[in-house]
């Protein structure tokens, strides 16, 4: 899904971490009105709440609309304007905005601030399976984008964010970046519930693409496989591909294919088709927090969601 080129702002409070921000009340002269632009719909989420908490003047303006494939998305002309005109410009990095490359690196040249966030988040390499897809190469090399989903590194990444908008002057934002993460770290606990819920032996994920290694290597599951080879939306799987990926779900006995919200479906139904027998295909939220109403509205409520949707797709019940 290619994002049409408009400024999508999120401002979504989470639950916790905004309950009691008295940090924000002690900033007293310190500078305000801090202008921050963020890439992701995730990133926009966890620095909305630290910003919502530490300056009620500062404003968060997130490139990406809800629902958009990061992977495949290109700027707008004023979006690009957004970048050299912020205080502080927050992406996550390592490969994952490949359509922003060359604005963002136009941006540093003419100053802006950029913080990665992903690289300082100790990425892990891709899967193993990832090595037997060395052919489909895409922009990301050896180090897996999708940081998100281990709560606890996104909990370092709002201490880090919170930090890095406190060397503008407003100390609060440090203190509010705290509170953000221990709010993360506390619904964390119920996310790992919910997928340890799942017998050791189900615990098995076929995906869209090569998304979900950091949840896998936090809570204890196993990557049979993907769809499109890699870790970006962006490649294209031969035939070859698909029919291996077919004969390892028999093999794994795999129960479900997870797919992603932001694409289409099709190459996943594919998929099913071929396997000979029932096989759900579910839509996760992948790259984008969703829409408001569906459950997913901020990064730890898509976090509690997908963990839900993993555990019921997988349960013994499911069959």
């Amino acid at each position: 899904m290619r994002a049409a080129p408009v400024l999508a702002l999120v401002a979504v409070l989470a639950t916790a971490s905004l309950t009691a921000c008295s940090a924000g009340e002690s900033a007293g002269d310190a500078p305000s009105g801090t202008s921050i632009v963020t890439t992701t719909t995730i990133l926009g989420s966890i620095t909305s709440d630290i910003a919502a908490c530490a300056d009620p003047e500062a404003t968060v303006t997130t490139l990406m609309p809800i629902g958009t494939d990061p992977h495949d998305f290109a700027p707008s002309s004023q979006q690009v304007a957004q970048l050299v005109s912020a205080d502080l410009v927050i992406t996550n990095g390592i490969g994952l905005e490949a359509g922003l490359t060359d604005s963002l690196d136009n941006a540093v040249s003419d100053g802006a601030t950029v913080l990665a966030v992903g690289e300082r988040l100790d990425p892990l390499p891709f899967g193993a399976h990832a090595d037997d897809q060395a052919d489909h190469a895409d922009e990301h090399g050896s180090e897996d984008p999708h940081v998100w989903f281990d709560m606890a590194r996104m909990a370092t990444a709002a201490e880090i964010i919170g930090d890095a908008l406190a060397e503008g002057g407003n100390t609060a934002y440090a203190e509010c970046g705290t509170q953000v993460a221990d709010g993360i770290r506390s619904a964390e606990s119920g996310v790992r519930a919910t997928l340890e819920s799942v017998p050791a032996d189900r615990r098995i994920l076929v995906t869209d693409h090569d998304a979900l290694g950091y949840l896998a290597e936090a809570y204890g599951y196993e990557i049979a496989g993907t769809v499109i080879p890699g870790g970006s939306t962006l490649a294209e799987p031969s035939s070859a591909d698909l029919a291996s990926l077919v004969a390892t779900i028999r093999t794994e006995d795999a129960p479900a294919i997870f797919a992603n919200t932001a694409d289409s479906t099709t190459l996943a139904d594919a998929v099913a088709s071929e396997v000979g027998r029932p096989i759900e295909v579910v839509q996760l939220y992948v790259g984008s927090v969703g829409e408001p109403g569906s459950g997913a509205e901020d990064y730890i409520s898509m976090m509690q969601t997908d963990a839900a949707l993993i555990a019921d797709a997988l349960s013994p019940e499911a069959r």
